[in-house]
């Protein structure tokens, strides 16, 4: 497992670069717009350690972020996402948001963070019973 970054949300993305970067001394790493999803993800990492990343994630309809809505969530990639949840379900963690894709995961720790299980390089091909499995509570 590898550990790739933390995700969080921001309400002024203006702002928050601002602060980040040149304030922080983070740079941008990569940007990602989506019409469609009508949000803007931020990739920054301090100089020299480009692996660790903080994920900007702006909203572009308004929302309050209370109760901690503004900290998203870890990620890791790991080298075979169903073997990964499998494990993690045969613990007794339930699977928030299954690999359906074969691409993407998301548990809670015990104190409800929410953790994202990547596979490593390209999607694994869908299988079941990931890919009919449903969401399960908030992830």
């Amino acid at each position: 497992m590898k550990y790739l970054h933390t995700m969080v949300r921001v309400s002024d993305l203006d702002e928050s670069l601002d602060f980040y970067c040149n304030k922080l001394g983070l740079i941008e790493q990569r940007r990602y717009d989506s019409e469609q999803g009508r949000f803007t993800l931020v990739f920054l990492a301090a100089a020299g350690d480009e692996e660790a990343q903080v994920e900007l994630t702006h909203n572009w309809d308004p929302e309050e972020y209370d109760e901690g809505r503004n900290f998203g969530h870890l990620a890791y990639a790991v080298d075979d996402i169903y073997a990964s949840c499998q494990r993690l379900m045969d613990q007794g963690v339930v699977i928030n948001r299954p690999p359906r894709d074969g691409r993407m995961a998301f548990v809670r720790s015990p104190d409800n963070i929410s953790i994202e299980l990547l596979q490593k390089g390209e999607a694994l091909p869908s299988s079941e019973p990931w890919a009919s499995m449903e969401n399960s509570g908030k992830w």
